[in-house]
């Protein structure tokens, strides 16, 4: 990896530690009690800002980084404990939403594209998230005893609508990066090149 690569992963590591603790800054943002984060938007725009292997590989870092002790994770949170946290499926499903909505829009760069990239990478991170969640609770929480995997879905339903909201964010803010600023970058037209031989 280039410099440039590695320095624009870090950034969107640095993005993710930021939205994940959003509420630092906003305390407002919270639903019923629990925080709201920007994290999947950033994991979004990660796949749609430096494609499938760079975005997972910037998403694979923060979750490292977070399970060695740095308190990057949603809370302040971090360490080895949170691999057990009902959520932690969701900061799993980071790598597959960068890399499906990377996929979609490494080859086509349209507004079109971006959209069906960022709703893709939204079905990865709630399919991984809630089932971690609904086996975290059914088998070593033991708080949601009986609880049914439709009622875990539906427990999400306020962080899907946001989540929802944010990934079309997400689709636009690509597209205006990328009509603007990013397609005339040395980075971009190393890309073409490399991908036209």
């Amino acid at each position: 990896m280039r410099t440039y690569d590695i320095t624009v992963g870090a950034m969107f590591v640095a993005l993710m530690a930021i939205g994940a603790n959003i509420t630092a800054i906003a305390p407002f943002l919270s639903v019923m009690g629990v925080p709201l984060t920007l994290q999947t938007f950033v994991a979004i725009l990660a796949g749609l800002i430096l494609g499938k292997k760079r975005g997972a590989f910037a998403m694979f870092v923060y979750m490292v980084v977070g399970l060695i002790g740095v308190p990057v994770f949603a809370g302040f949170a971090g360490g080895m404990g949170s691999f057990i946290d009902p959520t932690f499926g969701f900061i799993l499903s980071f790598m597959g939403i960068a890399f499906v909505s990377g996929a979609f829009t490494e080859k086509r760069k349209k507004f079109s594209n971006y959209v069906i990239a960022a709703f893709a990478g939204l079905v990865v991170n709630y399919s991984i998230g809630v089932t971690w969640f609904y086996m975290a609770l059914s088998l070593w929480v033991g708080e949601g005893a009986g609880i049914s995997y439709l009622a875990a879905w539906a427990s999400m339903v306020p962080f899907l609508v946001k989540d929802g909201g944010l990934a079309f964010v997400a689709a636009v803010t690509a597209t205006r990066l990328e009509e603007s600023y990013l397609q005339n970058t040395r980075w971009r037209q190393q890309k073409k090149q490399a991908s036209s031989t």
